[in-house]
Order: structure tokens, then sequence, then C-alpha cells
């Protein structure tokens, strides 16, 4: 029971943390100038009449405590605040946003972590040979280059090759497709986001899995074991690897933060419905509810990776349990 009973800490730790993130951006946005009616006002064609009655039936002149109160009630009541840019609740555009930004999260983390693991272990085994060095001159030119230099990139590679949607999420006429039609369908246009986010996420794991295992390598276990003829292979992802458990796995937390912001330049290049160009439409436009609900969302997958992160570290390693 004392792992659940940590875990249910943690879980109330984040439920505070949001609520303190929301305070703060009600302050910074409430501190910017300009608001949502700003640009309206350069259009001739609304008087500034419209403008005052629209002033007064959003109340943007209420103080900041007056609205962000009035949003903390819209959340119990599951509306997350009134998008002016959409016309509509907040809490229906964040599902739909959400549910595919996380679609996208977790197979780039899949698929990162399955090729990074047996990367940072073949690197870690054949520590200073050509494949290492090759290796760490991929990982270092990955990590120097922009998220938005990589996107790019890779968008230009599918205009040039061809075969790959270079946006969007379905294609055309997708709800008419068959079953086995439209997941294809889907999967050809997550294959260039997928990838431009594996290639962000795998340098830094691949650097933490080679470290951490080179680290237990050098464990007195393993070089006893070494010593009575045990295969590198066998020492490496029979025993190394169980070792480094604890590390590994809370670098997931950090690896799904990551990737988060990585999501939002990737998202946006390529055209991916997901939280990311709702948040960049939502800043350009000051439209505050919307832009308090998006980071909120990305808060909210950042807290629940470190919460797996934590579940793992507590199953991986009984010490932690104490």
């Amino acid at each position: 029971m004392r792992p659940i009973r940590l875990l249910l800490v943690r879980a109330l730790y984040s439920a505070f943390v949001l609520a303190a993130v929301s305070v703060l951006l009600f302050a910074a946005l409430g501190a910017a100038p300009g608001d949502f009616l700003t640009d309206l006002r350069l259009n001739p064609q609304i008087s500034p009449v419209t403008l005052e009655r629209l002033r007064e039936r959003y109340a943007l002149d209420d103080p900041v405590p007056v609205q962000y109160a009035r949003w903390a009630a819209s959340v119990f009541r599951g509306e997350f605040g009134y998008s002016l840019l959409y016309n509509r609740p907040v809490a229906p555009l964040l599902r739909e946003r959400a549910a595919n930004t996380l679609l996208l999260t977790v197979i780039s983390t899949v698929v990162a972590w399955v090729l990074a693991v047996p990367i940072g272990a073949l690197t870690a085994r054949r520590r200073g040979t050509w494949v290492d060095r090759l290796v760490a001159v991929v990982v270092t030119v990955l990590i120097a280059l922009p998220d938005l230099l990589i996107a790019l990139v890779l968008l230009l590679i599918a205009i040039q090759v061809g075969g790959l949607p270079t946006g969007g999420m379905v294609s055309p006429g997708h709800e008419a497709m068959p079953v086995a039609a439209r997941a294809f369908d889907l999967l050809s246009h997550l294959a260039m986001p997928v990838v431009a986010l594996a290639l962000l996420l795998s340098p830094v794991v691949i650097r933490h899995v080679r470290a951490t295992l080179i680290e237990a390598l050098d464990a007195p276990f393993i070089q006893a074991a070494r010593a009575k003829g045990a295969d590198d292979r066998r020492l490496v992802y029979r025993h190394a690897l169980r070792a480094s458990a604890t590390p590994i796995a809370a670098l997931l937390g950090v690896s799904i933060a990551s990737l988060l912001s990585a999501s939002l330049a990737v998202e946006a290049v390529m055209s991916w419905p997901g939280i990311g160009p709702l948040l960049l439409e939502a800043i350009h436009a000051r439209d505050v509810h919307l832009v308090v609900g998006a980071a909120l969302a990305s808060t909210c997958f950042l807290l629940a990776g470190n919460l797996v992160a934590d579940g793992l570290v507590l199953f991986v390693d009984p010490r932690t349990r104490a």
C-alpha cells in the first residue's frame, strides 16, 4: 500500500502545481497589454459601440482576481472557460486537440525508446570503438540542431520524395474509407511527425543509457561475472540494464517534458492538429481562457509523465518504497 500512497501524494502535489500554474498564467496575461478586442479596433466595419458592448458582454475590464474566480467556477462545471476565438467552451476544444497530441507523443516516445535503449547499450558495450565514436557524432549533431530545423528538413524530404502526407492528421474523405484504409491513412500522416520527435528525443536517451550502463559495467559484481567468463552481451542486457533500471526509468519523466516542448514546433510545422497550433492561435488572438486551457493541458501531460516515471521507479527499485 505504501507505493500507492506515495503516488497519491505525488498526484496531490500535481494538483497544487496545476492551480499555481493557472494563477501565474492569469497574472501574466492580465499584465500583458491588449486583449481579444484590440485587433478588432483596426477593423473599420466594427463600430466603437459594438466593441464596447462586446467588452461588457465578456467582462474584459473586470479585475484579474474576478476573472480568475469566474474561470475557476467554469472549471468545476467542466467548461474550462469560454473561447472568444472559437465562440464555444474551451473543454471540447482541449479534448480533441489533447487526444491528438497524446497520440503523437505516446507513439513518438515508444519509438524513440525502442531505438535508443539498444543503441545506448551497444555503445556502452563497444565504448572507445569506431561504432561508439560514430554514434557520438550523430548524437551530438542531432542535439545541436534546433527542433524547428529538423522538422523543416523532414518536411522538405517528404515533399521531394513524395508518397507521405506533408500535413494534417487524415486525408479528405477519411470517414468514408474502410477501417484498414483509415488506419493506414492515419499512420501515414503520423509518420513524419513521429520521426521528427523520435530524432529529437533519441539522442538524449542514448547518452543517458550509455553513461548509466558504463557506470554499471564498472561495478564490482559485473567485473566478477566478467572474470568468470560471462559474455558481454549477457552482462549488458541481463545484469547491467537491470542494475540501471532506476535512473533509466527516472529519465522517462524528463524525456516526456522535452518531447512536449519539441512537439509544439513539430505540430505547427507539420500542421498536426494538436495543442501546439491551438496554443499559438490562442496567444496570437489573446484568447485568455484558451491560452490557459492549452497551457494547463501541456502541464497535465508533463505531470502525468513524471507520475508514470515515479511509478516505474517504485516498481523496479524496492529501496524507493522504504
